[in-house]
């Protein structure tokens, strides 16, 4: 249980923050950054559950709201084989997602055409999920160009891009009010 007794702590003033090992790196680090993207996307799940979501695609989101603080864990603690910590993002997470994806994909109309971000609002708040999941996939991958990561965090976050679309899509009536793109030639305006 993680128990806080104040919000503010003035450790962070001079723009250093501390990581889950309790080394110290500037906030500007590309490891903060992708705690921020991934903060950021679970900050828009909660937009997303603030609207007209069906049962299972809230308790979707209520329970992928949870994998991310997990993923935050990960991302806090700097790789170390030698010393892992409790929380990391594992092959059986990603399995998870696709088999959600699979469940979600099977109770929707087929694609005919590319899908806009939009629709009902739990959907266009769904899409701007995706959009910011797709943001912090490419930070983690950044943060991997420079140091050791869990190969498997930016597996996760590709997966559940996929899956958020899948729930975007559900919560458009099965894709039957998804707005769809409409090429330069085919548009009247």
């Amino acid at each position: 249980m993680v128990y806080l007794d104040r919000l503010y702590t003035r450790s962070g003033d001079a723009g250093e923050t501390g990581l889950g090992d309790g080394t110290r790196i500037r906030k500007t680090h590309a490891r903060i950054v992708a705690l921020g993207a991934i903060d950021e996307l679970n900050a828009t799940l909660g937009l997303a559950l603030a609207g007209d979501l069906a049962a299972p695609v809230r308790e979707a989101l209520t329970g992928l709201q949870n994998e991310l603080f997990d993923l935050g864990a990960d991302i806090s603690v700097p790789f170390d084989d030698r010393n892992p910590p409790r929380l990391r993002i594992t092959p059986d997470r990603v399995i998870e997602l696709e088999r959600r994806i699979d469940a979600a994909t099977a109770r929707l109309e087929p694609l005919t055409s590319f899908v806009m971000p939009g629709g009902s609002v739990g959907a266009a708040a769904l899409h701007l999920a995706r959009t910011v999941c797709r943001r912090a996939e490419v930070d983690i991958l950044r943060l991997a160009e420079a140091e050791t990561v869990n190969a498997q965090a930016a597996i996760y976050l590709n997966r559940l891009s996929d899956l958020l679309f899948a729930l975007a899509r559900l919560a458009n009536g099965g894709g039957k009010n998804d707005v769809l793109w409409q090429p330069g030639g085919e548009r009247t305006v």
